[in-house]
């Protein structure tokens, strides 16, 4: 019981990872209805920006965490700004390939720039301090990310259910040009998700780098953190962060139980066993157009 009890605490700490790129994805997907596979990469960089900070200008950690959420941000209203809405007559493979190739030219400029050698980011939590509740053991950087998983989550809650700016959003993704006559100015609220979509990602980054830090760190967090954005439904960002805890479970139950060589794969399959059922996802509602 106590094995079982601690596998599945240590599937709710990762599933925090898995929950912060879900959400990022979600609020792309909310707007453009385009699954970014740069994301991953664009949280990547920005870690990488604060390691430079501290390594190269002696920059102390919390200013260069902020200074890398900064460029998080500048970085997905640039790409944005600069390639995104630069595509001509663009349609949803388009797109989806314009982000793979920037995904691509992401990771090769932090490889060629940093070395592909592990790199120790400066963090005040050890990856090694653990509490100890009655027997089971619970990483304090794995609790801080759950911490920040949830209160973004909050956040992003509020802002899109109460907000003007939320509802703008909304409407965008629902209807663009019947947005653009209600006087939404859609362009910049594709802008604005993309930096806030690259923000939430860059949190990921910077909980995840003091504990491996390398050019591919991000590959196995983006594909569980898409993973658990396709299982909870593309536009819903409860969905997404409820089933990347569902993933980081039994992801982890799986492995101790049955097999820890296959641990990798168990997400797919449950994206596959679900979207046959389900194809909008768990939490999201399924709409037919009609012509």
């Amino acid at each position: 019981m106590i094995d079982f009890l601690q596998m599945v605490v240590s599937g709710i700490a990762v599933g925090s990872t898995y929950a912060l790129i879900g959400l990022a994805m979600v609020i792309i997907y909310k707007t453009s209805e385009v699954p970014n596979f740069a994301q991953g990469e664009m949280a990547l960089i920005s870690s990488f920006f604060a390691f430079m900070l501290i390594d190269s200008f002696g920059a102390a950690w919390y200013t260069a965490f902020a200074g890398a959420l900064v460029f998080a941000l500048l970085l997905g209203c640039v790409l944005e700004f600069a390639i995104l809405r630069r595509a001509k007559e663009p349609n949803i493979l388009g797109m989806i390939v314009i982000t793979i190739g920037l995904e691509m030219i992401l990771l090769g400029f932090v490889s060629w720039k940093f070395g592909a050698e592990q790199k120790t980011l400066p963090f005040p939590i050890s990856p090694y301090d653990s509490l100890v509740i009655g027997d089971i053991f619970i990483s304090t950087l794995e609790l801080l990310t759950l911490g920040v998983a949830l209160i973004v989550m909050l956040i992003l809650f509020f802002f899109f259910r109460f907000s003007k700016l939320g509802l703008a959003v909304k409407a965008t993704q629902q209807n663009s040009t019947a947005a653009k006559l209600m006087g939404i100015r859609t362009n910049r609220i594709l802008m604005m998700t993309w930096g806030i979509s690259s923000f939430v990602g860059c949190l990921a980054g910077l909980l995840i780098a003091p504990t491996i830090m390398h050019p591919y760190m991000m590959w196995d967090p983006m594909l569980k953190g898409f993973a658990a954005a396709v299982m909870g439904g593309m536009t819903s960002l409860p969905g997404a962060v409820i089933a990347a805890y569902l993933l980081g479970i039994i992801e982890n139950l799986f492995g101790g139980y049955i097999s820890i060589e296959f641990k990798a794969v168990v997400a797919f399959a449950i994206i596959v066993v679900i979207l046959c059922f389900k194809p909008s996802g768990l939490f999201a509602r399924h709409y037919v157009k009609k012509v």
